[in-house]
């Protein structure tokens, strides 16, 4: 492949990647303008089966999911961080808020990308990735100061952590299932297993909240575009991107959920807070604007 088709199709997985986290950005604003009577845990396994559902409906529309073997263990892996992720962080965000609960869901991830990119693919990260890592790292920090006036929460800050481990697993396990088999595919399968996991709560839990428009606008906006299109797009981009960069890269969302927690749901941040959010947006530049050589580079040990 030459430099500058390596460059062109490294460029459009970064893309995809930053695309998908701004939809992801969404959620926990999303979450604050629930209904009174939802809960975290019902809204994950719902927004798990409709975005499990919108998935199949795209594999199947684009001649998908016939006659392909899949790897159970690994199947089964992915699909149970999926829905780990999805109860950590909807009950970290509500026990800790919009803005904190995202940071260090999200903020958290990469290292643990990093590790475990090295531990399971033996990936060493390159000195880019630890510089970009850190300035975005460093500005969540500075976020994470503005707690004057958000509510720093113990427990909702170890949940988030755990969303934050849990999303760096499903990647890793969704990025070992891609090579020859379509985004839409993958994702399909993964989420319609982590559906499962989560589907006793669908019996159990409250789901009355359902019937009143601003309950089943806020599913089809969670189901359909923050998971069934964000993980197609995150999926399409992992293809092309490793996965300690594609986590990184998702730090976009962080920026998104931190300025829409601002703008809708009336959250306010610090200055400092603001040099943090410039901050995440500086370290996601330096690894989405590479050098020809790092791109390449990246594609090589891909």
């Amino acid at each position: 492949m030459s430099a500058n088709n390596t460059t062109t199709t490294t460029g459009k997985g970064i893309v995809l990647i930053i695309a998908a986290a701004i939809l992801w950005g969404t959620t926990g604003t999303s979450q604050a303008l629930a209904p009174a009577a939802s809960s975290p845990q019902t809204i994950g396994a719902v927004r798990l089966l409709v975005g499990g559902m919108s998935l199949v409906l795209l594999a199947l529309s684009r001649g998908g999911l016939r006659r392909q073997v899949w790897p159970a263990g690994l199947t089964l892996l992915a699909g149970f961080f999926v829905a780990a992720y999805q109860v950590c962080f909807f009950w970290g965000v509500y026990r800790t808020g919009v803005a904190i609960g995202t940071i260090v869901g999200i903020g958290s991830s990469p290292v643990f990308a990093g590790l475990l990119d090295f531990i399971f693919q033996r990936k060493k990260v390159g000195r880019r990735w630890i510089v970009s890592t850190g300035m975005a790292l460093f500005g969540s920090s500075m976020l994470l100061l503005d707690s004057r006036d958000l509510h720093a929460d113990g427990i909702g800050i170890l949940l988030s952590a755990a969303a934050g481990f849990s999303y760096a697993a499903y990647a890793l396990a969704m990025k070992l299932m891609l090579p020859g088999k379509a985004a839409e595919d993958v994702t399909a399968v993964i989420f319609c297993t982590g559906a499962l996991f989560l589907s006793p709560l669908l019996f159990t839990g409250d789901l009355h909240w359902l019937t009143i428009p601003r309950g089943w606008l806020l599913m089809l906006h969670l189901g359909v575009l923050a998971t069934g299109v964000a993980y197609w797009l995150f999926a399409s981009g992992l293809k092309i991107v490793p996965v300690s960069s594609a986590v990184t890269l998702s730090l976009a969302e962080p920026m998104t959920a931190a300025v829409l927690g601002v703008l809708v749901v009336g959250e306010r941040l610090s200055g400092t807070a603001w040099c943090g959010l410039l901050l995440i947006l500086s370290g996601l530049l330096v690894l989405a604007l590479p050098t020809r050589v790092y791109r390449a580079r990246i594609m090589r040990d891909d």
